[in-house]
């Protein structure tokens, strides 16, 4: 699988055809909703890749900056998250992030991001693994207790030095004094412009360089070494479950239809059919924090010793274990 040196950007009808025919994918049968088959699959899987978007998000309240009230104030997220948009007015994309940040700051992880962490805590207690590739910037998925977390379009709550390039964790609310009570979205509002040298600003060894959200915006080339990451894993994975995205953002748009080109089970969660639907061998229709639970529950295969250890049931070499257990 080659996802190296992409940039980040929505991917059109004409170059998703051009992206089907160079993969060779074959038009499915029309998609399983047999939750009783997937979990048969689910239960012999080792390596499971979970893709997840900002559908997952949308369930704990975030916006997703989409459709007709996808709008900050007057302009669409794709206006604001550019290098030429903060290059020509970095007062209101800090303003727009700052708003972005103060909301995060106030939701929660729902049932479909604690299915998946408590899933990977659970799977690797069998020495098998669960590795969650987000195209969402909000870390819910980390507040949950995902630990194998590949985020591959940045993170909301890291920022990057213009400078020096330093990127480092930042929680601060607000990140800075003069952005305090700024970022309303009522279309009514108006710029704050706040001065670029009292915007968030660089500490790291004096150098006092301007500091940027640590986020892949539109046009920008994701980070080369959580792509290759993301390659390894996709690659390796013997199940894939693409749970709450639109597969219209380039290149996440190509994970999961790469990975069913090479006959490994694909499960969409979703509210809706998406471009790549077809291509899967499930499609489990409905919010994701009521599909997901029950799919990755402990399936009747796993066993648990008191120590809370799981096993396989019918793994020879966990027999001793179980009858110790009893």
């Amino acid at each position: 699988m080659i996802v190296h040196r992409f940039t980040c950007g929505a991917i059109n009808t004409h170059l998703y055809a051009q992206l089907r025919k160079t993969w060779g994918i074959q038009v499915m049968a029309r998609p399983s909703s047999d939750l009783a088959a997937f979990r048969e699959i689910f239960s012999k899987s080792n390596n499971i890749a979970v893709i997840t978007g900002a559908g997952v998000s949308a369930e704990s309240g975030v916006p997703t900056f989409r459709g007709a009230g996808g709008y900050w104030r007057k302009w669409q997220a794709q206006e604001l998250a550019t290098p030429t948009a903060f290059a020509h007015n970095p007062s209101r994309v800090w303003e727009f992030y700052h708003y972005r940040r103060e909301v995060m700051l106030t939701k929660n992880p729902n049932p479909a991001h604690q299915a998946i962490a408590e899933c990977e805590e659970r799977l690797g207690k069998q020495g098998r693994k669960v590795t969650v590739i987000t195209q969402n910037i909000d870390e819910l998925h980390r507040r949950a207790g995902t630990k194998n977390l590949l985020e591959i379009h940045g993170n909301l709550f890291k920022t990057r030095c213009m400078m020096c390039g330093h990127e480092e964790a930042n929680y601060k609310s607000p990140i800075c004094s003069a952005l305090e009570g700024r970022g309303a979205p009522d279309p009514d509002a108006h710029d704050a412009q706040i001065p670029v040298e009292e915007l968030p600003r660089c500490e790291c060894r004096g150098c006092n360089g301007l500091l940027r959200p640590a986020v892949v915006w539109f046009g920008e080339t994701l980070d080369a070494d959580i792509l290759s990451e993301a390659e390894k894993v996709l690659d390796s994975c013997d199940l894939c479950l693409i749970v709450g995205t639109s597969s219209v953002v380039y290149p996440a748009a190509m994970f999961a239809p790469q990975v069913a080109a090479r006959g490994v089970p694909v499960a969409e969660f979703n509210l809706e059919n998406t471009p790549a639907t077809e291509r899967f061998k499930f499609h489990f229709h409905g919010p994701c924090g009521n599909t997901l639970p029950p799919a990755l529950a402990r399936h009747e295969s796993e066993l648990e010793n008191y120590s809370g250890k799981y096993f396989y049931k019918n793994d020879p070499s966990h027999r001793a274990d179980l009858s110790s257990a009893k």
